[in-house]
């Protein structure tokens, strides 16, 4: 959104409802930030159409779905390809897409260059991965893992 569309505190209620409860009814949503259903339908639009708010979900807890196992990988990346004409970070930011362990892939500053949300069933098929995709990968120079032991706080809603 550009200045004059800026966020007011009806927009950042209306978001803060819907980062809650996607599935919210516009009415409730009203009755609750004091606008009609439609002055919300209007602002909910006016926000997709702006890009505030990019897409609607489901959250599916891992765990429900067989995927007890959830791991954050540091990756570093050769800093050339011998034989390749494309830059190593394209070719690896490619393959991520096509990898459906890896639920999450941010590029870094400092010692390595990518960290990985990696979600699977258990030690045998996060070993699969490492060993059959990741480290085949020719850009992958070296990777680093933590486990996730407990999850302390896990949200989706940004503050507004």
């Amino acid at each position: 959104m550009n200045e004059d569309q800026a966020l007011d505190k009806l927009d950042k209620a209306i978001l803060r409802r819907l980062q809650a409860n996607g599935r919210e009814t516009y009415d409730l949503i009203g009755e609750r930030v004091g606008l009609s259903a439609s002055a919300v339908l209007r602002r909910v639009k006016r926000l997709e159409d702006a890009g505030v708010i990019d897409r609607y979900v489901a959250l599916v807890k891992p765990e429900t779905v067989g995927l007890g196992l959830t791991a954050y990988l540091n990756v570093r990346l050769e800093k050339h390809s011998g034989t390749s004409k494309r830059n190593p970070m394209d070719l690896f930011r490619a393959s991520v897409q096509t990898w459906p362990e890896v639920v999450e892939c941010a590029s870094l500053t400092g010692e390595m260059d990518y960290l990985l949300r990696v979600v699977v069933q258990d030690m045998a098929h996060y070993s699969r991965f490492i060993m059959d995709t990741l480290l085949q990968h020719p850009s992958v120079q070296d990777c680093k893992t933590s486990f996730v032991l407990d999850r302390v706080k896990a949200t989706t809603a940004v503050p507004v």
